[in-house]
């Protein structure tokens, strides 16, 4: 098989607040290269890096606001999420968890620190990936996964470390969020000297997030902490190899090929869908939930 070469290494943007609970650098779409189309099914990547959040007896986070479209799908790698939406989705996700909220024909939801968490505070890093549904499922009905760690299967690399799957699969091995087109999401826990390898197919879209520690690619390309990789749609294999201790999320997943209009909270086909979004919306179709 051929080698899947990197095309861009991309080093972390500024950081700005999601409401007042996620201090996020922006790699998808803003960063050069990495708009909605090139990254097709993945529609923004939004990463909280380690930061400390003081406690408050408040939560900090994002008050009700509407999804309709697409996925949403949070990482938490420090800290504790709490999430409830109108569907009657909710939970609190954990160190290690996912949360995996399909927004489809309309939802509203909140995201914030966790009560007791935010009481005291502490290191907060998560990751939130918006994933785009096929056309055929803008409209069908809102669904919440909540996948624990200990859900997701764990493929043992001996001395090397491990795989943690999200969705998709590793080896023969499968994750256990469902997915409506072909998605890879994993995290990639190595230890120091460890190497991993990866096979996706080569017009799949596919990229990694150094979270933890420095990484080598292919024996030849370097990647620290916080940088993203995103890979040539050429090619179907590659390595990494941690210099030190290391966690990488690696994201593979297949184009959908449809046309991509986004606006705000909404991403559909079309004009004409974003407007019937915003109708419907303001006309309470998205259900209710209480600030």
């Amino acid at each position: 098989m051929a080698t899947k070469k990197v095309e861009i290494i991309a080093s972390p943007k500024p950081a700005h607040l999601v409401g007042d609970g996620f201090r996020v650098h922006n790699f998808i779409p803003s960063i050069a290269g990495l708009d909605m189309k090139r990254m097709d099914p993945f529609l923004m990547l939004d990463y909280n890096s380690k930061y400390h959040f003081n406690g408050t007896e408040q939560p900090r986070g994002v008050g009700v606001h509407p999804h309709r479209g697409f996925e949403t799908v949070t990482i938490a790698y420090h800290g504790r999420v709490q999430h409830h939406d109108s569907a009657g989705g909710g939970g609190i996700i954990g160190q290690g968890d996912v949360q995996w909220m399909t927004a489809a024909k309309g939802i509203l939801h909140k995201e914030y620190h966790e009560t007791e968490w935010a009481k005291t505070g502490g290191i907060f890093q998560m990751v939130q990936l918006w994933v785009n549904l096929p056309s055929v499922y803008k409209m069908s009905c809102p669904k919440y996964q909540s996948i624990k760690n200990s859900d997701m299967q764990k493929v043992d690399l001996g001395e090397n470390g491990f795989i943690e799957i999200i969705a998709g699969e590793y080896n023969g091995q499968k994750g256990p969020a469902f997915t409506f087109s072909p998605v890879h999401m994993m995290n990639a826990k190595l230890k120091k000297d460890g190497k991993a390898s990866f096979s996706f197919p080569d017009d799949f879209n596919t990229a990694a997030l150094v979270v933890e520690g420095n990484i080598i690619i292919n024996a030849e390309e370097k990647a620290p902490t916080d940088h993203f990789v995103l890979f040539e749609n050429k090619g179907e294999d590659f390595t990494i190899e941690a210099t030190e201790d290391s966690i990488i999320l690696i994201i593979s997943g297949m184009p959908l090929n449809e046309p991509i209009y986004p606006h705000g909270p909404f991403v559909m086909n079309s004009r004409e869908e974003i407007m019937q979004a915003f109708e419907d919306y303001n006309l309470g179709r998205f259900g209710y939930l209480p600030d």
